[in-house]
């Protein structure tokens, strides 16, 4: 279940990149999500700070015009990396393979990044309605599906 878990975080991850690092963090400051150093510096009250500053940008920028796409190298890069940063973190809360928890989460971030561009892509075609619309409903989707990961602990 663990793995799974760390997969998931991932994938969410995956459709905004920052809110699931956001999330792990407030996890572990607020001791839902228990794990050792290094990893536990995430939890650290500046790193919460930030994550959740970022990750709030995101969502706006994420609205504007001129925000690249998401399979662009630098939106998938960063969505591998924080794939497997919080990935990491689910596996290690459970004491499980941190290496396979890495892999999982990249693969979930992967997946997450295709997928959420696929869905909001086609919802947008198929409803016939604004980006926009749709672009909220997947902030949501990312947020409340990052803290249902991470409240599992």
């Amino acid at each position: 279940m663990t793995l799974l878990l760390a997969f998931f975080i991932g994938f969410f991850g995956g459709l905004r990149s920052l809110t699931a690092p956001a999330a792990t963090a407030w996890a572990v400051y607020l001791g839902w999500l228990k794990i050792e150093r290094p990893l536990s510096l995430i939890g650290s009250l500046p790193a919460v700070g930030i994550l959740t500053l970022l990750a709030v940008v995101e969502l706006v920028a994420d609205k504007l015009p001129r925000t690249p796409s998401r399979t662009a190298p630098p939106g998938l890069i960063a969505r591998i990396v924080m794939g497997g940063l919080t990935g990491t973190c689910v596996a290690a809360g459970r004491a499980q393979g941190i290496f396979l928890g890495i892999l999982l989460g990249a693969a979930g971030g992967v997946a997450g990044c295709f997928l959420g561009y696929r869905a909001r892509t086609g919802l947008v075609k198929a409803l016939s309605t604004r980006d926009i619309y749709i672009a909220l409903v997947e902030d949501l989707v990312a947020i409340a599906g990052s803290l249902w990961v991470v409240s599992k602990f």
